[in-house]
């Protein structure tokens, strides 16, 4: 029953979110989408569902071909990937497994989160999303090679936790979906999270998805309805990775990811870099005094 319910409240909003982004975009003659998004959708998001992760390569090449301002970045990451998220989640909480309470927790946790975050965001200096974007893949390149070394935990065998667990792990999800607004990436996080507190990786996957996929759509509706997006990325994005996502789960399942792992690494750590040199440019612009008149 959990699980039907579930799925129409997920097929409830892609309809909504659809909605609104193809009326803004009309909107704003905005419809036609950016070609290269959509192959750079569909890269990403075939890697996404096979566990790489979709917001730092997404971040990195959004910066190298200088695609859209930074200040652009969180309102593209979550309303261009949230309808292959959803796909993803519809995929894997039908495939795996974990207890509905637990699962309903942590996506209640993260919805929350990401409404306070995206009017954070949507309203915060160019510098401060710099700064936020450019620390989210430092997180991500550091995660990244530790998965691996295998330095990460783990994790247990649990598909349900309960007391004190239970309680850290909806809290932590309310922090996560706040930071998602910021462009900094759910999944690893969550899954080091959950594993530390002895759930199992497998169990942690509908979790993780399914919490983005509830929060990204919503708060991609006011992202979709502020300035600083661009709808033609957001569209191509989607449409591109809609198709990579039932590609990845149900034709290929699996590949050899470690060294693609590494090239993100790389990727991300350079681009960490420039996000943040932009940061401490834009800081030291701000500080200059105006000149008398």
């Amino acid at each position: 029953m959990t699980t039907i319910l579930l799925f129409a409240a997920l097929g409830l909003l892609a309809v909504l979110f659809l909605i609104v982004l193809t009326a803004t975009a009309y909107q704003r003659s905005e419809l036609r989408p950016n070609y290269e998004a959509i192959g750079l959708g569909a890269a990403t998001n075939f890697f996404d569902t096979l566990g790489i992760g979709s917001f730092a390569p997404t971040t990195a090449y959004l910066k190298l071909r200088k695609l859209v301002p930074d200040s652009y970045m969180p309102a593209v990451l979550n309303a261009g990937h949230a309808l292959p998220t959803l796909v993803q989640a519809l995929v894997f909480i039908h495939l795996i497994y974990i207890d509905p309470l637990l699962l309903l927790g942590c996506i209640a946790a993260a919805v929350n989160g990401a409404l306070i975050g995206t009017q954070l965001a949507t309203k915060v200096a160019t510098r401060h999303v710099q700064w936020m974007v450019g620390l989210a893949m430092l997180i991500a390149a550091a995660l990244y090679a530790a998965t691996n070394l295998d330095l990460l935990p783990a994790g247990g065998d649990a598909f349900a936790l309960g007391g004190a667990k239970f309680a850290v792990a909806v809290m932590a999800h309310l922090v996560l979906g706040m930071l998602m607004s910021f462009g900094i990436g759910l999944y690893a996080p969550s899954l080091v999270i959950l594993s530390l507190l002895g759930l199992s990786p497998t169990a942690a996957f509908p979790v993780m998805m399914g919490a983005c996929a509830f929060l990204m759509p919503i708060s991609g509706m006011g992202f979709v309805r502020s300035r600083r997006i661009d709808l033609k990325v957001v569209i191509g994005l989607a449409i591109g990775g809609v198709p990579a996502v039932m590609l990845a789960a149900y034709v290929v399942k699996q590949l050899p990811l470690a060294a693609l792992r590494w090239g993100v690494v790389s990727v991300a750590l350079y681009t960490a870099l420039l996000l943040l040199r932009s940061a401490a440019k834009s800081r030291r612009v701000a500080r200059v005094p105006a000149s008398p008149n």
